[in-house]
Order: C-alpha cells, then sequence, then structure tokens
C-alpha cells in the first residue's frame, strides 16, 4: 500500500546514505520494498510519539550500518536463500538441541564434535543460549546480562566465528537464542535503571506501588507458581516494583518504547552478521503487556515480530526467524503471521501440541486425542513450517485443547491429571521415572520433567532386568522419533536421547540447580556411555543405529519437504497414527502403533491408499507381507509404506 508521508521520509533517509549504500541494488531494492510495511506497523505501535521520525531514522540507521557490517560470503547466502526462498522447509535438513558445555564442554572442543552429529545424520545445531550471563540466577541462559559477548565459560566470540565457519563448511546451519522478552537484572540496562536514569528504567515496566501490579496480577498467569510466584519484583535501590514475569532476576523488556525495539533488532542483526543462520526467538507470546489481558498473544506483539521479520529481509533475508510460543493451536499458527499465502513474521515455529499428544498417545497406549488434535491444527501459511519434537531443555506441558479430549471420550481435567500422574510415577502400573513440574494448588495444573528415555521406560526396564520391558521401552523411543522425523517439518533431536540417556539426578546436589528438576533432563554427557553407540545390542546402539536410519531414509524422501502436504488418515484403528506425505511424484504413507499389543491393518485400506502392488517399507528397506489379507504391526511398530509398483 502507497503512504505519502512514509515515501517522504524514504526520499529523505535515502538521500542521507553513504553514497557506497545508495549504488547497492540489493540493499536499495529491499529497503524501498519493505519500508511502506515497516512504517505502516511503526505507526501502529508508536504513532501517538512525538518522535516518530526520529525513531523510524534511528532504525533505518540502524539497518544502514548493520548491512555494511555483513560480509559478502553471507550476502551471496542471502541471495541464494532468497532465489530459494523454501530452504528452510527441505526434507534434507535435520537437528539437534544441546547444552554446550554439557555436551562437550565448550566452543573449542565442540569442533571436534561436528563429525559425531554428521555420523547422525544432523545438519542443523541449535546451541542453547551461549550469551554472557550471570554464574547464578540465569535460568540455563535465558537471563542475558550481555547480547554481544559469549559467556566466558563457553569460549570467546571469535571460538564461535570458527565453530560457525566449521559448521558451514559441511553446509550445516547454526541456530541460536535471542532472549527477546527480557534480560538479567544484572544487564547494564538495568544497572543504569537501578542507577536512577530515566532512559533506560523507560526499558522496563516499573511502578512506584503496588496498584498498578495489583490490577495486572489479576488477569497474568503465573508461569512459576512454586519458586517465583506472582509477575511483580520489588527493587530496593528504586523503591519500584518491576514486572517479572519469568524469575524474580529476569526484567521484562518494555516495547512500547520504541529504543527497545531498535535495540533488540540491532542485537539480531550483530549475530547474524556473525553468520547465524536460524533465530530461536524466547517467549515471544509475552511481548506486549496491557491491562486486563493475560499479556500474551496480542496483536501488538505480533506486530513486534513483524518489524524484526521486515528489518531482517531488509539486512540479512536469508536468516529465518523460529517462533518459541508454546501455546494453543489456534494461537501458534498466528506466529507466522496474517497472511494465507506466505509467512510475513516467523518462518517457523515449535509444534508443541503434536509433542505433549505424542507423550499422551504413549499413556494411553491409543492415538485417539492424539488423532482428534492433529486433525483439528489450523492450516499454517505457505512458507512455513513446524520444528517437529519429542523432548526439549524444558518441560512437558498438556497444552492441547479440551475439545480434542473430549472427542476423544474423556474428560478433559481428570485426563491431564492421569496424564501427570502416570509419567511421574504416581499412577499404579506406570512404566514412566519423571517429575512434576510447577505444581500450582490454585488450579492443580503441573507440568512434567524428565528424559526421554525414563519418560519411556526405559530406567525402570533397566532396574528391573526384565529384557522384554527394556525391548519395549527402547521401541516406544524409535517410534516417537519416527513421528516426528516424518512428519511436516524439521525434526529436532534432543542431545543425549539419540543414545537413550537416562535422568540425570544429580542437579538434586547442585545448590545453584536443585530447585529447578528440569535439569533432570539437561544430562552432561559421558562419552564412554556414547561409544556404546557401536556396541551391538545395547540400548544406545539400537536407538542410534535405528535414529541414523530414519534420517537417511528422511533426507533422500522429498516428499517429507514441508509444503503443507501432512495429511491425517483415519485406519479405523484407535491405536494406531496414520498420514500421508505426498509430492507430485511421491508418496509415503506412515503407520504408527501406539499399543503395547500387535495391531492390523486391513488390505482394502492399503489397497485405497496405495492401489494394488507391492508395498515397501522404506524404513526397513523390506516388502511389506500379508497375513491373510492383514498387515500386523507389532508393539509400537512404525512403517513407512511406499508402492514399489509405479502408478498408473
Amino acid at each position: 500500500m502507497y503512504h505519502p508521508k512514509a515515501h517522504i521520509l524514504l526520499k529523505e533517509l535515502l538521500s542521507d546514505l553513504p553514497v557506497k549504500l545508495r549504488e547497492d541494488q540489493d540493499f536499495i531494492l529491499r529497503l524501498t520494498a519493505n519500508f511502506p510495511e515497516l512504517y505502516s506497523r511503526f505507526q501502529v505501535l508508536y504513532g501517538q510519539r512525538d518522535d516518530i521520525d526520529f525513531q523510524l531514522t534511528t532504525l533505518v540507521n540502524m539497518l544502514a550500518v548493520s548491512y555494511e557490517g555483513r560480509s559478502e560470503k553471507l550476502r551471496e547466502t542471502d541471495l541464494s536463500r532468497t532465489r530459494d526462498e523454501g530452504w528452510h522447509l527441505s526434507e534434507k535438513i535435520a537437528g539437534m538441541t544441546l547444552y554446550l558445555d554439557r555436551f562437550c564442554d565448550n566452543l573449542k572442543s565442540f569442533i571436534s564434535k561436528i563429525d559425531y552429529l554428521c555420523e547422525l545424520g544432523v545438519n542443523l545445531v541449535h546451541l542453547m543460549p551461549l550469551m554472557k550471563g550471570p554464574e547464578e540466577k540465569n535460568d540455563g541462559g535465558y537471563a542475558v546480562s550481555d547480547y554481544q559477548k559469549i559467556d566466558p565459560r563457553y569460549g570467546t566470540n571469535a571460538e564461535l566465528k570458527n565453530v560457525i565457519s566449521g559448521l558451514h563448511k559441511k553446509d550445516m546451519y547454526l541456530m541460536m537464542d535471542l532472549v527477546v522478552n527480557h534480560t538479567s537484572d544484572q544487564h547494564k540496562w538495568a544497572k543504569e535503571a537501578r542507577k536512577g536514569n530515566k532512559q533506560y528504567q523507560d526499558y522496563y515496566y516499573l511502578f512506584e506501588d503496588r496498584i498498578v501490579p495489583d490490577l495486572f496480577e489479576r488477569s497474568l498467569p503465573e508461569i512459576f507458581p512454586e519458586n517465583s510466584p506472582e509477575n511483580f519484583t520489588y527493587s530496593k535501590e528504586m523503591d519500584r516494583w518491576v514486572m517479572t514475569v519469568f524469575n524474580d532476576y529476569q526484567w521484562d523488556l518494555n516495547y512500547a518504547n520504541p529504543e527497545v525495539l531498535i535495540k533488540m533488532i540491532r542485537m539480531l542483526l550483530t549475530q547474524a552478521n556473525w553468520g547465524v543462520d536460524i533465530f530461536r526467538l524466547d517467549a515471544v507470546a509475552f511481548l506486549w503487556k496491557q491491562l486486563g489481558t493475560s499479556s500474551q498473544n496480542l496483536p501488538e506483539a505480533h506486530i513486534v515480530l513483524q518489524l524484526f521479520k521486515l528489518c531482517t529481509q531488509i539486512v540479512a533475508p536469508g536468516v529465518a526467524l523460529l517462533a518459541e510460543a508454546i501455546v494453543s493451536p489456534d494461537e501458534i499458527v498466528k506466529y507466522f503471521g496474517g497472511s494465507k499465502t506466505h509467512n510475513d513474521e516467523c518462518d517457523i515455529a515449535y509444534n508443541a501440541t503434536l509433542m505433549a499428544l505424542l507423550w499422551d498417545a504413549i499413556a494411553t497406549h491409543n492415538a485417539k486425542v492424539l488423532n482428534e488434535g492433529m486433525r483439528s491444527m489450523p492450516p499454517k501459511p505457505a512458507g512455513s513450517t513446524w520444528i517437529n519434537y519429542v523432548r526439549c531443555h524444558d518441560d512437558i506441558g498438556l497444552g492441547y485443547e479440551d475439545e480434542a479430549i473430549h472427542n476423544a471420550g474423556y474428560t478433559p481435567y481428570s485426563h491431564r491429571r492421569f496424564i501427570v500422574d502416570f509419567f511421574t510415577g504416581q499412577f499404579e502400573g506406570s512404566f514412566a521415572e519423571g517429575m512434576p513440574f510447577m505444581f500450582n494448588p490454585k488450579n492443580g495444573d503441573a507440568r512434567i520433567s524428565g528424559s526421554l528415555a525414563s519418560l519411556a521406560g526405559l530406567e525402570v526396564s533397566l532396574k528391573t532386568g526384565v529384557k522384554a520391558n527394556v525391548k519395549k521401552a527402547v521401541n516406544r523411543i524409535i517410534l516417537l522419533h519416527s513421528v516426528v522425523i516424518s512428519f511436516g517439518g524439521i525434526p529436532m533431536l534432543y542431545y543425549g536421547d539419540e543414545i537413550a540417556t537416562l535422568n540425570d539426578y544429580t542437579f538434586l546436589d547442585d545448590p545453584k540447580r536443585s530447585d529447578d528438576n528440569r535439569w533432570i533432563h539437561r544430562p552432561r554427557i559421558d562419552w564412554e556411555v556414547n561409544s556404546k553407540r557401536k556396541e551391538r545390542g545395547t540400548p544406545q546402539h539400537t536407538v542410534f543405529t535405528a535414529l541414523k536410519r530414519m534420517l537417511k531414509v528422511r533426507s533422500e524422501s522429498p516428499e517429507w519437504a514441508d509444503h503443507n502436504n501432512c495429511k491425517i488418515l483415519d485406519v479405523e484403528n484407535e491405536h494406531l497414527f496414520c498420514f500421508e506425505r505426498k509430492s507430485q511424484t511421491d508418496i509415503t504413507f506412515v503407520i504408527a502403533n501406539f499399543k503395547d499389543r500387535p495391531q492390523r491393518v486391513h488390505k482394502d485400506w492399503l489397497v485405497a491408499c496405495l492401489h494394488v502392488g507391492v508395498y515397501w517399507d522404506k524404513y526397513t528397506d523390506k516388502p511389506i507381507q500379508l497375513d491373510e489379507g492383514w498387515l500386523t504391526l507389532d508393539p509400537y511398530q512404525f512403517v513407512w509404506l511406499v508402492n514399489k509398483v509405479k502408478r498408473i
């Protein structure tokens, strides 16, 4: 849309740019194309301010400086990915999330582990927060005190750039976190605010008394009700109440101040110029605060993210943005943007619904809620994709819709209580070893901590020594991964899961971590144990080999690129989860059995899906044998079916 005022301002801005930039066709075209949208969104958020033109000028000048600092090699990558704008949708991308210090100590030693990731088939690495933070009270890195400096515990900025260079030489990608909702209370902005500096006090939400905070509390949720209840913390130095939605040492940033937005976009572009390929934007649902609301998923938060996207498109269009928003299905798709034809906000989002529903299916031994929940997932725009995962550094929340639980024949409240009880070992007959996380006595809500292997029953089975149960637990681990690897989106493994790592209870003896039981599934990797991946018969070997095989098959299956080509199928068996992945030339049918007993599929269903022919399992690379017209799946078995006979 044409904006006369935007046109006049842009003309002035362009005339003030250095001659070299004015002659850079790529930058000028991108700035000119995106500026009307940039201007209009800036007007929505800050149009009431007298200094809006000054703030916009500051923003554009910062973009110009950031572009000038972008290397020729990265600019070439930008152009390449602009031509292939669906690069992040590829079937060839598979990732792993890891804590650097717990995986291999530091950046220098990580270089030697890149070949290990290549051995597995991983080419996207998510290094958990690396930026400088306090020694204590750092929330696992999500309390940042310096966005431009690597924490000395992990290494140096130069060493990170060496890691990035090493990854890029092997055609691998790096994802890093940008903590956009809050800073550490030890950040220089917070320190200046405590000194009474008004400019920096305006970077946060500060209140002289409890009147406004108490009004906020009426509708704000409690994220950590056990160890950080309520949402405001008193600062003696300022004699002010500070908004701290997560922990009392994490001060929420005030995006109603355009200086905050400009500074945070600058932080992103600084790291983009190091060579970061994907940014995980943390806690984006909370970016805008408004009285009388939950201060989650507000329209203004989406506009903030759209401004992040527009600025990234201008300076570094080869960079992708991931929304870390663990919210309901109807809300999460909004983080791709408002367009029905393309993503104009974030490129990627976490598919937390699929993750939680998979655990529901493991606990119930059926796929009823899983099928109901995934069928009702709203569509996402073209050009966007999911991160699909089984476990991550965080707890497991049960945020899927009540309607899916109702339709499956359960009562939502009691069903969720059952799931929590099952995975925390409180349900008789449970095979899981987990811990309840952040139980809230006000509503009975709780989440779940625990490693994938322990939640899937391997810890209990190894203790009892029943080989049949060990096999079942390993098969559960493989089954869960089979879904996230074949479903539409980028599969993201969690470090340690590829070798079936059990719960790590050492956090209980660490006073810095003992009050946060999520550390139970943030293990320090024992590389001697890891070497068992090469010993046949061990859980490590079985799981590692299976994942390696699955990732290889995925990379060779063009129909698994995410072009909104994943369709849930009805196989008329409540224990099975079935879907198809289809391109113009190829089609795969996935069938997963969540029951601990064999389940059958009649050949008539196979014929309806795949026509008459030779049915083949891509995973085992073997033909499917039918028994008197039935396909039988063993407990926790999955198949990736194709028809070897070319369809007419």
